[in-house]
């Protein structure tokens, strides 16, 4: 197994009390009642918590302009008091204005990037422009309490600089599209939909020697062959050490499934696969760093990725 060099990433200093964190919305609208849920949720961790200017705002099918959304977004990347910048739902939108961040600010001082589904057109925007190891975990616009595993995983992973050791649910639906063997690579990747819309742009992650995340809600076996394929096409499935499988959410139809169009595709390509990962749209959302090495353990049904944290 080839793994990669450790150097690479930039991490962000982990989370301590007291530390001032930003809620954004840098893609679709939120309610202020989750968001001050999440907030909640956040003080109770003891750190001050900071709302975006622009995070309640609502333009069309976004959270405000894209000008007032990557203003919030890079002015908390400038910020030197913020420490993390967590987002407050996806949706759509993170795509809008990833030609904008300021990575030179990011490069100067990184901090924790917290989001999934939608976000990983930050998560891209910031592994290409400065390398930035990310956190790939639950929005904080909550509309219920969360699962106790998901805020676990979460304050784990914003606080301790460790390993991140993840077992598949045998109880997930892409549990069944689990094929053999054990890969290292870094963890890239994260919502499917978002992979296939980086196409062609300076985002597209590099796949060789990776393992790639994928998940996604809502989209019907058919979509998911032909974004798959695309994938396929473009050469994103070229060289890779393995494929993670997390949570397809809410998929409709069963003839054929969603797990069975992923183990059709993904076993084509040779490499080990591991499904039934809690990660994505599902109850469970466990949060997993980006960017860093990862070892993918498809007879042990597990996944360790190193922090996305320094040791302060």
């Amino acid at each position: 197994m080839r793994v990669p060099d450790d150097s690479l990433p930039l991490k962000p200093t982990p989370l301590a009390p007291g530390d001032q964190v930003v809620l954004i919305s840098p893609a679709g609208p939120v309610s202020r009642e989750q968001v001050e849920r999440g907030a909640a949720l956040l003080r109770e961790w003891k750190l001050s918590v900071t709302v975006g200017a622009h995070a309640y705002d609502r333009d069309g099918l976004v959270a405000g302009t894209d000008r007032d959304r990557l203003a919030d977004l890079n002015t908390a990347l400038a910020d030197p008091a913020v420490r993390a910048v967590l987002c407050t739902r996806g949706g759509y939108g993170s795509q809008r204005i990833v030609a904008g961040i300021d990575t030179a600010a990011v490069a100067r001082d990184p901090k924790i990037v917290l989001g999934f589904s939608d976000i990983t057109a930050l998560h891209l925007a910031l592994w290409r422009g400065a390398r930035l190891a990310t956190l790939h975990g639950p929005a904080l616009a909550l509309r219920t309490e969360p699962d106790p595993m998901t805020v676990a995983a979460l304050h784990t992973a914003l606080f301790d600089p460790t390993p991140v050791r993840l077992a598949a649910d045998p109880a997930e639906s892409t549990a069944a599209v689990t094929t053999a063997g054990r890969a290292a690579g870094r963890l890239l990747g994260g919502n499917l939909a978002m992979l296939a819309a980086t196409l062609g742009t300076p985002d597209a992650p590099d796949p060789t020697g990776a393992v790639l995340l994928l998940e996604d809600i809502a989209e019907p076996a058919y979509k998911v062959d032909r974004m798959l394929l695309h994938l396929e096409r473009a050469g994103l499935l070229n060289g890779l050490a393995g494929v993670a499988v997390g949570q397809f959410t809410d998929c409709p139809g069963t003839d054929p499934s969603v797990p069975e169009v992923l183990a059709d595709r993904l076993h084509r390509l040779g490499v080990p696969v591991l499904g039934g990962l809690p990660i994505g749209h599902g109850a469970v959302r466990v949060t997993v760093p980006l960017g860093t090495r990862a070892v993918l353990d498809a007879d042990a049904g597990t996944l360790t990725a190193d922090p996305a944290l320094r040791r302060p």
